[in-house]
């Protein structure tokens, strides 16, 4: 059986691409998640620069699964 190495490739450009914004986001969940949990008054402090910090990791695999389209 024949393996296409495009979708080998697409297959490991999304695979490999996303594994770093996924422990980005989770560390930085975990981290306002503690820093909220030692301080609760600076929450709304918090959230807004976490949810920023959140989408540019996520922006890193959205580029990642356009790389990974645009492969043939």
């Amino acid at each position: 059986m024949e393996m296409d190495l495009g979708m080998l490739a697409k297959g490991l450009a999304i695979g490999i691409g996303s594994i770093g914004p996924a422990f980005a986001i989770g560390k930085i969940g975990a981290k306002a998640m503690e820093s909220i949990g030692r301080n609760p008054e600076a929450a709304s402090k918090i959230l807004v620069p976490m949810l920023l910090a959140s989408a540019f990791a996520e922006a890193v695999a959205i580029y990642a699964l356009v790389i990974a389209f645009s492969i043939k």
